[in-house]
């Protein structure tokens, strides 16, 4: 969690949800935290204190009468561009998580809330808040720097803001599934060594790490019976899973300046010979990254542990895995795989492993 000097030091949070419960619980958690809490039971109560009152963070539910959430952000975004933005929601589908990234939220948390989870937030959001002031500040004291470099800097924030959503969108989905939490972090560092072990330059090694880390967004709009399912899907079952990748592209198609990594996105299901989902294209016709998250993605599942198996070693992930070169996996991107999942398995310096 980012550590944070002083919560006494800071602005005041404000609570939004229409729900009492959900207002004096959360503002009890944060009270005890060391934050300084306000709370409003209504979209247009929220409005005016936002009116009156300058705040850190705006923790806000997304559906209520009158004034709903999505505006009650976009006002809050507008009276005070650094303001924190975090979504408290029961509703954990497609249309909410885009609404709430195109209002500028950094943190989508779905009811019920841990207290871990809400402090951990909380933190997030305000260490994210004092990294853009400060780069604010640097900027005006800039203040020679060409305006080109000043709408530069514009971008980056703006990339770093929706990045940190799309992210917390994907905590969000992991945290419904215990055997899938971390997975897109595993499957980032994993896919960042292929990228470098293949010769890619620096930027499209970042490219494929960002992709790695956003590539599930989607399975924000599956269900939760079949997200967790321990057997067989059903065929009506699989076409809901696989729906998640056209879910992930509505939700990051307002982050254009990502560039490659929505096209690395849209490609982390397709196959080497073809029979892959959503365009069912082959070989070159499959973007790099995508066929780099591919073989990521199967290498961190079948290492991973599930409810209804234990996880494979990594040697033999490699082997179940070498079955399937020339038909799911690129022969070179699984070369690459298997030259850095045995130097990361080879003991340091050549020495032998101790028992």
């Amino acid at each position: 969690m980012p550590e944070l000097s002083s919560p006494q030091t800071l602005l005041p949070l404000l609570i939004v949800d229409d729900d009492e419960s959900v207002c004096r619980t959360f503002a009890l958690v944060l009270r005890r935290a060391g934050y300084t809490v306000d709370v409003a039971q209504s979209g247009e109560a929220a409005v005016e204190a936002l009116g009156r009152e300058q705040f850190s963070v705006v923790l806000c539910d997304m559906r209520m009468p009158g004034i709903d959430g999505v505006e009650v952000l976009r006002r809050a975004r507008a009276l005070d561009p650094e303001v924190a933005l975090i979504v408290i929601t029961a509703v954990d589908d497609a249309a909410t998580a885009m609404a709430a990234l195109r209002a500028g939220a950094s943190e989508y948390l779905t009811k019920p809330i841990d207290r871990e989870v809400l402090v951990g937030a909380v933190a997030r959001a305000l260490a994210e808040r004092e990294a853009a002031e400060r780069r604010t500040a640097r900027a005006i004291g800039d203040a020679v720097a060409a305006r080109t470099a000043a709408l530069g800097r514009d971008k980056v924030m703006l990339r770093e803001r929706n990045v940190s959503m799309a992210q917390a969108l994907v905590r969000a989905m992991e945290a419904r599934d215990p055997y899938l939490r971390g997975h897109s972090q595993r499957m980032a560092a994993l896919a960042s060594e292929i990228a470098r072990e293949v010769g890619l330059d620096a930027d499209t090694v970042d490219a494929v790490d960002l992709a790695a880390r956003v590539a599930d967004v989607g399975k924000i709009g599956t269900r939760e019976s079949v997200l967790h399912k321990p057997g067989p899907l059903t065929p009506d079952e699989y076409d809901h899973v696989q729906d998640h990748v056209r879910i992930g592209l509505e939700i990051l198609s307002p982050l254009e300046h990502l560039g490659p990594v929505l096209d690395y996105v849209r490609d982390h299901h397709e196959h080497f010979d073809g029979t892959g989902y959503p365009r069912a294209v082959e070989r070159d016709g499959i973007s790099i990254g995508g066929r780099i998250l591919s073989a990521a993605d199967a290498f961190v599942a079948l290492t991973s542990r599930r409810s209804y198996r234990e996880p494979l070693s990594p040697t033999d992930a490699l082997r179940h895995l070498r079955n399937y070169v020339g038909r799911l996996l690129d022969p070179a991107i699984f070369a690459a795989l298997t030259a850095v999942v045995t130097r990361q398995a080879a003991p340091a310096g050549g020495e032998r492993p101790r028992r």
